[in-house]
């Protein structure tokens, strides 16, 4: 759903946060580095983090998501510079010097204040004996860096090469180079209003997309922005809000059906649902992000019915009108706003999500009343959990088939919609209005008996 609620999103994060912000920062990089930990996870976890004043937490949050975004280039950088990596414990100062050199490249930071605190933060982190090392490094980057930069293929090097031949294959090469261009920029704020999104647009200095969404481009902390506190709207991508919309757009708006919502967290399509009218059931199979959506719709005002279980195994009392299920993926299609996915991903993980992609399609085509409607979504990329996913669940299922996405229904350009007649927008899509994350919706019905 994009950012939290809880996330610092200032104009502009200052580079002057001191010694805290930036030792937040190397914790937060080496547990998803080196322990494979989520991001907003890692974030969320980090008690030096909480601790900070919210510019402090800006800078630090900038810096470590700066870094993500931008390591493949940095660790070319690096390389040239850095003949042999210290081992042991002392391997984790090139996490050090990879903050050091996003705050001289990408940051703006004057190059005195940042190598000065650079190796600062060093000592502080128990690498006392690798300080000349660390000023050395960054005093070299800082002279010539930035020309070496400017001679990188950025798009390349920031995608590892599993995913940049995935994309090739799967959309060419020129959109592959759009697509990975496109996650190196830093994507705008939208939210979906509960109404009015022309009130709430001007209100919050925003546009109103043709799908509805607010997008407001300047920062600012969330928690204070107009309307937050009143629940008038939710944090949630532009690309995140379709899947819901198409499900409404079948049930001529969706007041009073039934449906469910499977792997619901962290709730934003539950909130739609129920503004709708919807009389929503989330199913979420970790009760602490069922938490997530039971936060959500009480600070927005709407109320769903709420079941902490494995949607694979859980069977409602009675057959629902709609499904919605936005199945757990790789989320490669939204690297714009999680810019770790690449770094914890593996190709083997697309194969084992597609397993569990089975199971939840059989699971939800179960729980469908007569012409139901089943809206199947992925926020990935890769074929194997889209359309080659919808491709091989129907050829098993004779009654059930395609409903075709119309462009007009939910305000989408017409090449958002594949010739099957299933929604993929990429990251490179809409690049005049900033982006959309990338998703892949098939929408179905179940035959009448």
């Amino acid at each position: 759903m994009g950012l939290s609620a809880a996330t610092p999103t200032p104009d502009t994060p200052q580079p002057s946060a001191g010694l805290p912000a930036r030792r937040s920062a190397l914790g937060i990089l080496g547990a998803v580095l080196r322990k494979q930990r989520r991001l907003d996870e890692a974030f969320a976890a980090d008690g030096r983090f909480a601790a900070l004043s919210a510019r402090d937490r800006a800078f630090a949050h900038n810096l470590v998501a700066t870094t993500l975004r931008r390591l493949g280039q940095i660790d070319a950088l690096l390389g040239e510079f850095v003949q042999r990596i210290p081992s042991g414990k002392a391997a984790a100062v090139m996490d050090v010097l990879r903050l050091g050199a996003t705050q001289l490249l990408f940051l703006e930071t004057p190059a005195h204040a940042a190598v000065d605190a650079t190796v600062r933060l060093a000592e502080a982190a128990g690498f006392k004996n690798q300080t000349g090392f660390v000023n050395a490094v960054l005093r070299r980057i800082a002279r010539e860096g930035a020309r070496m930069i400017a001679a990188q293929d950025a798009a390349r090097l920031n995608t590892p090469d599993w995913l940049w031949q995935s994309w090739t294959a799967a959309y060419g090469a020129d959109v592959c180079r759009a697509i990975a261009a496109a996650h190196l920029i830093e994507p705008p704020l939208d939210l979906t209003v509960k109404s009015d999104a022309d009130g709430w647009a001007a209100r919050l200095d925003g546009v109103v997309l043709p799908t509805g969404t607010v997008r407001r481009t300047h920062g600012g902390l969330i928690t204070e922005l107009p309307g937050f506190a009143d629940g008038a709207w939710w944090v949630q991508d532009a690309g995140a809000a379709l899947p819901a919309r198409v499900l409404l757009a079948a049930l001529g708006g969706g007041a009073g059906k039934s449906v469910i919502d499977l792997c619901a967290a962290p709730g934003g399509k539950t909130a739609q649902l129920a503004a709708a009218g919807a009389r929503v059931r989330a199913v979420e199979r970790s009760e602490r992000r069922l938490t997530l959506v039971g936060d959500t719709l009480r600070r927005v005002g709407l109320t769903a019915e709420l079941v902490a279980a494995d949607a694979r195994a859980w069977r409602p009392a009675a057959p629902a009108d709609a499904i919605l299920l936005d199945a757990p993926c790789t989320a490669t299609g939204t690297i714009r706003r999680h810019p770790d996915a690449p770094w914890r991903k593996q190709p083997q993980d697309v194969a084992e999500q597609a397993r569990g992609q089975a199971e939840l399609l059989e699971a939800a085509a179960a729980m469908l009343g007569p012409s139901g409607v089943l809206v199947y979504a992925v926020c990935s990329l890769q074929p194997e959990e889209g359309p080659q996913r919808i491709a091989a669940f129907l050829a098993a299922h004779e009654n059930l088939a395609r409903l075709p996405i119309a462009p007009d229904e939910i305000g989408i350009d017409a090449d958002f919609v594949t010739a099957e007649g299933d929604l993929r927008t990429l990251p490179c899509h809409w690049p005049e209005r900033g982006g959309i994350d990338g998703f892949y919706v098939a929408r179905l019905r179940l035959r009448a008996a």
